[in-house]
């Protein structure tokens, strides 16, 4: 479960602007080095937490644990609050909280990747490998497209609290998210998050024009890396477990 602002918030100064060409190429590096590094780190966190004992922490005789809701809760809440003080956080501090949003979001995932790893393991790569290609290519159209994709971000933020209140509601009565009720979430989900990176990548392009200083830059850059990381590992999520429907 994942929440993220519907917009990216900046200090806009429009008399500062910042020519394209390396500046921004180096801002968007920062940004994917920043992103995938955390989700190098939910990888770890994922398999560390399977391969010791960490795992058995998460469940109960009934079912998921009082742990495993207050890891969820805790990133979600970390998550929400690290977007809201991006800009009053120094950049360092900002990555730290990204990557502890990403050791928890790894430790988190585990019961799924379990269950995968008992139905079929390769479909662990293949929900990957199809999310990487989707990232991509949704990350390179919000990057280059001249349509203007701000319309989308109220229904982009609604779906996301539809999947939220889904996935609820799914703690309280498990079997809602069982047969053709549960498919189709998967594939909004997979829509939802996809659309958000193209979203995402050209409000990150046009908020990097309106940047005061070097420190504003390094902030918007781990802000960034943040809501791409959230839409990158939900997506691989919805995939995993629509790869894993009985």
């Amino acid at each position: 479960m994942a929440v993220k602002n519907i917009a990216i918030k900046t200090k806009p100064d429009a008399a500062q602007r910042v020519q394209s060409g390396g500046g921004i190429e180096l801002y968007l590096k920062r940004i994917f080095a920043l992103m995938f590094g955390a989700v190098a780190v939910t990888a770890l966190a994922s398999f560390a937490t399977m391969a010791t004992p960490l795992w058995t922490v998460l469940f109960t005789a009934n079912g998921l644990s009082a742990v495993y809701y207050i890891l969820l809760f805790g990133g979600l809440a970390l998550s929400i609050w690290a977007q809201v003080r991006a800009f009053s956080f120094k950049p360092s501090t900002g990555a730290l909280m990204l990557f502890l949003y990403a050791i928890l979001t790894g430790i988190v995932i585990t019961p799924l990747l379990l269950v995968a790893v008992t139905n079929n393991p390769l479909t662990i790569l293949s929900a990957f490998v199809i999310s990487a290609v989707m990232f991509a290519c949704m990350a390179l159209f919000g990057y280059k497209t001249v349509k203007d994709l701000s319309f989308m971000g109220i229904f982009l933020f609604m779906g996301m609290i539809g999947l939220i209140l889904v996935g609820l509601a799914s703690f309280i009565w498990p079997a809602i998210m069982g047969g053709t009720f549960g498919t189709i979430v998967c594939f909004i989900g997979v829509l939802i998050f996809a659309l958000f990176t193209a979203y995402d990548m050209q409000n990150l392009k046009r908020a990097y024009s309106v940047l005061g200083d070097g420190m504003q830059k390094n902030q918007l850059a781990v802000l960034g890396a943040l809501h791409l990381y959230i839409s990158f590992v939900a997506m691989f999520q919805y995939l995993l477990s629509l790869l894993n429907r009985e």
